[in-house]
């Protein structure tokens, strides 16, 4: 096929201006990795809020005090609430009920202190939030019905008030109270409100009675939220107006009433999630398509370039018989073939930056090369070749052979 014969062309032609031919496909090798690498990051940031999202817990709701507008509204959510939610006759398809009330504390172990967020909840908080227990063990349901005076430590806690000494067994202070460290978490990753390694846990009743006088209402403590686990993921959304509704007459809210609650369902943040690493891949894709233009500009460049320094060539194969199609097809498979090598080398760069990155200990940055990606860059590296090399050759078949062979 005559393809394939102006393919060995084109390979001996690339290699005889090996320097031409490298500064060429650099443009696309640049581009092709640029958009991969882009794209990548998105994927990887979308894999890491993914996982994070996945590793707190699976088939959750998270019910939290306060309207959604109006923040300063009095907390009405409370431990009696937890207990109608945990209710298996009303509730058939929960698993787990898990209150908590958490607040900011001081605390202090020898020379060393600091403030980190206190969260008083129940013994089962562990299982619903998959915590993996580095040293020790969480506590258990005899320790919060004793009220009993006993810490777990998130593992930025434990390094920073004992450094490199066991906290196993050992006394700290938070507030003006004394607790018994009985567990330190492993590590879970994040940093800031709400990451597990930054807060101290201990049963409910010592953070709303001991430590932080929490109000009540309707003679029962207040919560700051509740956790419900639900036992199939598919009845995520029917639980949630199940709960809504039952909380809403508990509150006696009328119709017109706004919630003085709020619901958080999991599979919505994965969908939030979703949608925004989309987007961000697509922002940053876009960018990195400018140098992909670039590149292929500098390809069309070239082979205008290469049509005019082969211009006596043109003319003496048009002299011994060679149709427009065949100068056509010398110079577009010139084109497609520096695209195409082009592109495979910047996929190959992508996969090194990737496993670079992959290789840094605890490096911040993800690339995640999905294999679309690869083959949307194949695609696009070749149409690439197509579309940039397919003026050149235009022109070299709208040569006169006469003039062609008297060029110099």
């Amino acid at each position: 096929m005559k393809v394939f014969r102006y393919l060995a062309v084109s390979i001996d032609s690339i290699f005889a201006h090996k320097l031409r031919a490298g500064l060429t496909m650099l443009g696309i090798i640049i581009g092709i990795a640029a958009v991969l690498i882009t794209v990548g990051i998105g994927s990887g940031a979308a894999a890491s809020i993914t996982d994070r999202i996945e590793a707190s817990g699976t088939n959750l709701l998270t019910v939290s005090a306060g309207a959604s507008r109006n923040t300063s509204s009095a907390a009405t959510l409370t431990l009696a609430d937890a207990a109608v939610l945990a209710d298996a006759n009303l509730f058939p398809t929960v698993a787990a009920v898990t209150p908590q009330y958490s607040s900011n504390a001081t605390l202090t172990y020898g020379s060393s202190d600091g403030s980190y967020t206190v969260v008083g909840t129940t013994a089962n908080y562990a299982a619903v939030r998959n915590l993996e227990i580095a040293a020790g063990a969480f506590f258990d349901a005899a320790q919060v019905a004793d009220n009993a005076s006993v810490a777990v430590l998130g593992d930025t806690v434990a390094s920073d008030l004992f450094g490199g000494d066991d906290p196993l067994g050992q006394t700290l202070r938070i507030g003006d109270s004394l607790f018994t460290v009985v567990g330190v978490l492993e590590e879970s990753g994040g940093s800031g409100f709400g990451s597990n390694d930054s807060q101290v846990f201990v049963p409910i009743g010592v953070a709303q009675g001991r430590l932080f006088n929490a109000a009540r209402s309707g003679g029962s403590y207040v919560v700051s939220s509740v956790i419900v686990q639900a036992a199939d993921g598919d009845a995520l959304d029917a639980l949630e107006v199940q709960i809504e509704q039952i909380l809403r007459l508990r509150h006696c809210l009328s119709a017109d009433d706004e919630n003085d609650f709020q619901i958080q369902n999991q599979a919505d943040m994965l969908a939030i999630a979703s949608d925004v690493s989309g987007t961000l891949s697509a922002l940053l894709g876009s960018i990195g398509a400018v140098s992909l233009l670039v590149g292929g500009i500098g390809i069309m460049n070239i082979m205008l370039v290469s049509v005019t320094e082969r211009t006596s060539e043109i003319g003496l194969r048009r002299a011994l018989g060679a149709h427009d199609g065949d100068i056509l097809l010398q110079f577009l498979v010139e084109a497609l073939v520096l695209c195409t090598l082009g592109g495979l080398i910047g996929i190959g760069l992508s996969y090194g930056v990737a496993q670079l990155t992959a290789s840094i200990p605890a490096s911040p940055l993800a690339v995640v090369i999905e294999p679309w990606s690869v083959l949307l860059a194949l695609l696009v590296s070749t149409a690439s070749g197509f579309v940039f090399g397919l003026y050149p050759a235009l022109r070299a078949t709208q040569l006169d052979p006469i003039e062609a062979l008297r060029y110099e």
